[in-house]
């Protein structure tokens, strides 16, 4: 398992090793035991970069960049090398005012894991999407579908990247992995509703079922998977169905 070599993928599936050279890294299980204050600062951080118009669509984009990190730095290995590291949430370090390839570094050497759905379902959708959801409900009004669409969308990118990249660097096996490893992921209660992935000659696509509301950032518009062919036309002050 070379971890070099799945970063070439990009930057959303680099995994660092070892001590950190600098920043405020720290364990993930820390968050999600409720010390809440790097999720915050990358909340507040998203929200001031898009001139976000309440809380919880800030949040929303902040929680689909992690998933996608999350998702992305086990899809990648389990698809090039039939195996991921494992990713304990008391080993792995974030931080939150840094984003890829410098935020997530594992602490101790890869433990490599059977690349199977069951897996990568256990070390990366229960140890750290399912705490991560709850960290980011005890800080503000945001729904579960939300954040399930958000983990769905972030599967199916990580996916639909390692496909393009494998069409594209002459290793079609890895693509087919990916999206087999996805296919399997996606039949899970919580995910299966968030939408449908598939894959035709041209590529893998998503549509996903839910919106990231980040449309309602002043410079926002809509997602490739988004579940809306146009923008909505409402103010800030008006609901959202999630």
């Amino acid at each position: 398992m070379d971890l070099a070599e799945v970063a070439a993928v990009g930057g959303f599936f680099a995994l660092r090793t070892g001590t950190p050279d600098a920043g405020a890294h720290v364990p993930l299980a820390r968050i999600y035991a409720g010390d809440t204050a790097p999720l915050t600062f990358r909340v507040d951080k998203v929200a001031a970069r898009l001139g976000a118009p309440e809380r919880r669509v800030a949040a929303s984009i902040a929680h689909l960049g992690l998933a996608a990190r999350l998702w992305s730095v086990a899809l990648g290995p389990a698809a090039l090398y039939g195996e991921f590291p494992d990713l304990p949430p008391d080993g792995l370090r974030w931080d939150a005012g840094l984003t890829s390839p410098h935020d997530l570094w594992l602490s101790a050497p890869p433990r490599p894991m059977p690349a199977t759905a069951e897996r990568v379902r256990e070390v990366v959708q229960y140890g750290h999407l399912v705490p991560l959801a709850d960290a980011l409900r005890r800080g503000g009004r945001i729904s579960r579908p939300l954040l399930w669409g958000n983990a769905g969308s972030a599967l199916a990118g990580a996916a639909r990247e390692l496909h393009a990249w494998a069409r594209k660097n002459g290793r079609p096996e890895v693509g087919e992995r990916a999206l087999k490893l996805a296919a399997e992921l996606f039949r899970h209660p919580d995910l299966r509703s968030t939408g449908t992935l598939s894959a035709d000659r041209d590529g893998a696509s998503f549509r996903r079922r839910s919106c990231c509301l980040y449309y309602r950032c002043p410079s926002g518009g809509l997602c490739g998977d988004c579940v809306f062919d146009h923008s909505p036309q409402r103010s800030s002050a008006q609901p959202v169905s999630e």
